[in-house]
């Protein structure tokens, strides 16, 4: 898998300050995606063990809220594979912070219902996410005043919530209002 950035400092992707991780491919190919570099899965670096310790290093800092995952499309079935372990690892050294994913599958038609990849992966994968923010960008529904999304068609899921009460739950981020 290859990555297109890392920014160890990021405050528009998720709430606080956080580290973010930009993978590269994408097939959904949204017209007007602000990434659209980052569609070819052979842009940017390898993400290797020097970009996870990066990032794990980057994590380390007190004011660091979290980790947010973008791309491309992280949950690719070819970014998958990837991710799972690192995801693993990242989540096991920090579990006070919150994973962010980014995504234009659809949290209940794709990824629950395993039709990406390797059906296991990506519930194994859902499973270490704390919020996904689901849905392809949609130009015509572009909203500047949205936060933490860029159309109204996406929407910001709780994910923790959702696998243990059955139901897609959207996340109540009204304490960072």
């Amino acid at each position: 898998m290859n990555y297109a950035t890392i920014k160890p400092i990021d405050v528009a992707n998720g709430p606080g300050i956080r580290v973010s991780l930009f993978v590269s491919g994408c097939t959904h190919r949204c017209k007007g995606c602000f990434n659209a570099e980052a569609w070819d899965f052979n842009f940017g670096k390898p993400f290797d063990k020097c970009a996870e310790n990066e990032i794990f290093n980057s994590m380390e800092h007190e004011y660091i809220e979290g980790f947010s995952l973008l791309g491309g499309e992280p949950f690719e079935p070819q970014n998958q594979a990837a991710l799972l372990p690192f995801l693993k690892e990242l989540k096991q050294r920090f579990p006070q912070k919150t994973i962010w994913c980014y995504s234009g599958y659809s949290f209940e038609d794709n990824i629950l219902a395993g039709n990406i990849g390797d059906s296991n992966i990506t519930k194994e994968m859902i499973s270490l996410i704390d919020i996904l923010v689901d849905g392809k960008f949609i130009e015509e529904q572009k909203d500047l005043h949205l936060r933490f999304r860029g159309s109204a068609n996406q929407r910001i899921i709780d994910v923790q919530k959702s696998l243990s009460q059955n139901e897609t739950v959207l996340w109540d981020g009204e304490q960072y209002i």
